[in-house]
């Protein structure tokens, strides 16, 4: 739902700017250094994208649903790097203390978290759980007030700047599957943490993911989100769930950015003496975009204001991450080409968003995954 038109309004457009004569010039900067201007950083600070999801009341904007999936569409319009920064910060790196944590623990994090002070990382996937998140091995042991972690996560973005990482680990050793699983503020600083080497990707440079190795780091107990064991699995799922609309918002924002590039190239390129666009092939290509497009916004919208209306959407959220992802990687492909040559060239913008989409099929959920949620989610509901 859309709280305040006039401030939505106002938000969207304050993006926009940003994103058109701040981060897009900056896009072959970042790819070619593998890191975000210190100056960016402050604006995003400054307009409010830390926060984004932060209740006002803890110094955030306290966005809806809905709102958040607009903002991201925008923020879709430039490298993913640039939204990855904050993006776990808004997403799954806060939200599980906003929506489990005590209130204490919301009084201490969410304020730090919504300036920008603490970036959050989510530590879940390792090297031999990632979608498969109940057999996770990462041991918290209880001694006295605290917990010792024991475990090494992997793919975790943002670690080598996190200031804090919302850590699942098995408890409950006596309790199988995900009923052992809790969830845990960490303090990135705490002794015990390790960083492996950054990691070296196919795409999204300046997006920095790397292992976190947790060696004997001491937990204060009450750092449990919620202070209840055992209840880190469902904390997990609620947290991807509302993921997984976001990252389908930012598909749905790529997408557009590609087919605009791929539409003014096609307008402007000349062969056989007319536009490139002339071509009805080519206007095939540009119409199944469009159509695609259309299909995935329509469906984050309606699964964000499904949310803000209090229903479950745990299969329309898998369900717009799946279509959503899946979508920008054939409006990818397209769009490459479209360019012809061109199109395989890193001075084309196209090039490095064909590698940088390519991870919205895997993280928060493959589409595997995606579409196991869906159909045992579908014999659920008929059973």
């Amino acid at each position: 739902m859309i709280r305040d038109q006039d401030t939505m309004t106002a938000l969207l457009d304050t993006v926009r700017r940003f994103v058109r004569d701040t981060l897009v010039p900056r896009e072959e900067w970042v790819a070619e250094h593998d890191q975000i201007p210190d100056d960016v950083v402050r604006q995003m600070k400054e307009i409010g994208l830390f926060g984004l999801t932060v209740p006002e009341q803890y110094g955030g904007l306290g966005v809806t649903m809905e709102e958040e999936a607009l903002v991201m569409i925008e923020m879709g319009k430039t490298s993913p790097a640039f939204r990855s920064l904050f993006g776990t910060t808004v997403g799954i790196g806060s939200q599980g203390i906003l929506m489990d944590g005590t209130e204490a623990q919301k009084r201490e994090w969410l304020p730090r978290l919504a300036s920008g002070e603490l970036i959050a990382s989510f530590a879940l996937t390792e090297p031999e759980a990632g979608s498969d998140a109940a057999s996770l091995t990462t041991r918290a042991v209880r001694d006295g007030d605290d917990y010792v972690i024991h475990g090494t996560k992997r793919y975790i973005t943002n670690a080598p700047h996190a200031g804090v990482f919302t850590l699942m680990a098995r408890s409950e050793p006596d309790q199988p599957g995900h009923k052992g699983v809790s969830a845990f503020i960490v303090d990135a600083c705490s002794p015990g943490i390790s960083l492996g080497k950054p990691d070296r990707k196919m795409g999204q440079r300046g997006a920095h993911t790397c292992d976190v190795v947790f060696d004997g780091c001491r937990v204060p107990a009450e750092n449990i989100i919620g202070g209840e064991p055992g209840r880190g699995f469902s904390t997990a799922m609620k947290v991807l769930e509302k993921g997984r609309i976001h990252i389908a918002a930012i598909c749905v924002g790529v997408a557009e950015r590609m087919l605009d590039d791929a539409l003014r190239y096609a307008m402007e390129r000349k062969q056989f003496g007319q536009a490139v666009a002339e071509f009805q092939l080519v206007q095939a290509m540009l119409a199944d975009c469009r159509t695609e497009i259309y299909a995935a916004r329509s469906m984050v919208m309606d699964a964000a204001r499904r949310r803000d209306l209090g229903e479950n959407v745990a299969t329309e959220a898998s369900c717009c991450k799946y279509y959503a992802s899946e979508m920008c990687g054939r409006v990818a492909d397209r769009a490459v080409q479209i360019h012809g040559g061109a199109g395989y060239m890193s001075e084309y913008g196209i090039e490095r968003f064909y590698r940088d989409v390519r991870l919205f099929r895997i993280y928060e959920g493959t589409s595997q995954i995606q579409q196991l949620v869906i159909a045992r989610n579908m014999m659920r509901e008929a059973g």
